[in-house]
């Protein structure tokens, strides 16, 4: 039986340039039973040899996948199907962890029996190392995902700031043609739907999160959007062939027009090519077909928002822009104040 506390799984593709830093900071973690499974995604630069180079240094820690390229979503599963830890994480191989990220994650998730474990990050400008924002670092209370499912909201969708109970991830279920963006948001629903207990959370930044130019993160392309919708359209059947509670139904549509009818629409405006208008119209019908409770959930209703405050009031209000047809003024006011106010407004 392993004894290994936690698994981390790095993806490694075209990042010879920042690889060693990733490496470096996972090596000096202060939780000893620690392994970091690295796969190369079929990285065309040195990744492989830097690779190897840090498996001779630590080969009791580094486990090497290499493999053709499929992309991060297979390459996850490949991690995770090798992974012998009582917990699974994730780190980018373009960014750096503190020395208690590892601890921090495994403790607090093993000390309250959680499924779930989520930590505080920066994110950081890559060319000047400025510090762009402190996310995820307020204190928040522990909750049941069963109980309170709409919390699940206010959860960034990145896995490189949780620590997922191995169990969870190991049976999750997968998808035949995972999208190429907002990959990441998918598979958490996956887990949530198959999470039963609780999860908690350390408010200490943990993660220096690289912010580079042309990031995936901040760029959609319209050709890329009928993957997205067919990834929710799959997670949508799963969790009705499941039987999920009507409040997690509640959560999981809220959750969607979050996605798809805020941040979607808002890489899209950035597309000079796409139709915004057109696009606005179509995530409508698909919301309204595929996630019906949208408009009406609790979770995004003004007494929910002024009990939770924070990401939920600001998702109360453009839901009101949205259903009043504004949603292209109010993307055009959200894109000012990010783009020449230069203020950064998370969800």
């Amino acid at each position: 039986m392993s004894d290994i506390a936690l698994s981390i799984i790095v993806p490694c593709y075209k990042v010879e340039q920042y690889l060693p830093a990733c490496l470096d900071s996972l090596m000096a973690q202060t939780l000893d039973n620690i392994e970091v499974i690295c796969i190369n995604d079929g990285s065309p630069d040195s990744c492989i040899d830097i690779l190897h180079r840090y498996e001779r240094r630590y080969p009791s820690k580094i486990v090497i996948i290499d493999k053709k390229n499929e992309g991060v979503w297979r390459g996850r599963f490949d991690g995770i199907r090798l992974a012998r830890g009582e917990y699974i994480g994730f780190v980018d191989s373009d960014d750096t962890v503190a020395p208690d990220f590892a601890e921090t994650l495994y403790r607090t998730a093993a000390d309250n029996d959680a499924d779930i474990s989520v930590c505080g990050f920066h994110r950081v400008d890559l060319e000047t190392g400025k510090i762009l924002s402190h996310e995820m670092c307020a204190e928040r209370p522990t909750f049941d995902v069963i109980e309170e499912p709409g919390r699940l909201i206010e959860l960034n969708g990145a896995p490189w700031n949780k620590a997922f109970r191995s169990s969870l991830l190991k049976n999750m279920r997968n998808l035949d043609e995972p999208p190429s963006v907002l990959d990441d948001l998918v598979f958490h629903l996956l887990v949530y739907l198959d999470c039963k207990g609780s999860i908690v959370f350390s408010p200490k930044s943990l993660i220096n999160y690289m912010v580079r130019e042309g990031s995936i993160i901040n760029t959609v392309k319209s050709q890329q959007v009928d993957s997205i919708f067919n990834a929710f359209s799959t997670v949508a059947s799963y969790y009705k062939e499941a039987g999920v509670s009507e409040i997690m139904e509640e959560a999981l549509s809220s959750i969607a027009f979050l996605h798809l009818g805020v941040s979607l629409l808002f890489r899209l405006s950035y597309d000079s090519s796409a139709d915004l208008g057109a696009y606005i119209t179509r995530c409508t019908a698909f919301l309204n077909q595929t996630f019906p409770t949208w408009k009406h959930s609790s979770y995004t209703g003004l007494r929910y928002a002024l009990q939770e405050k924070g990401a939920f009031l600001k998702l109360w209000i453009v839901r009101l822009f949205y259903k009043a047809h504004l949603m292209r003024p109010f993307l055009a006011v959200y894109r000012f104040v990010i783009d020449k106010l230069h203020i950064d407004i998370k969800w």
